[in-house]
């Protein structure tokens, strides 16, 4: 079955931008399944375009903006 974005439920994100990337921390529901968290990061190519890309490893400065926004959506899933 291929996937179908009209049932892919968000019930939470927060995004917090760095120099030239940002990362996303979700909460989705696909189909009234079980709460999961996203991680993801896009960057920003020379035309100030967003670009997803793999969020791969994190720097410590990354790390310690976003661990506290993962416990908040850990939170939100209850």
């Amino acid at each position: 079955m291929p996937y179908d974005k009209s049932l892919d439920v968000e019930s939470f994100k927060e995004t917090k931008e760095f120099e030239g990337s940002r990362i996303s921390v979700g909460v989705f529901s696909y189909n009234g399944g079980e709460m999961k968290i996203q991680i993801s990061r896009e960057n920003q190519n020379a035309n100030e375009e967003w670009r997803f890309a793999k969020l791969g490893r994190l720097t410590k400065d990354e790390a310690k903006e976003v661990v506290p926004i993962m416990m908040k959506a850990v939170e939100s899933i209850g």
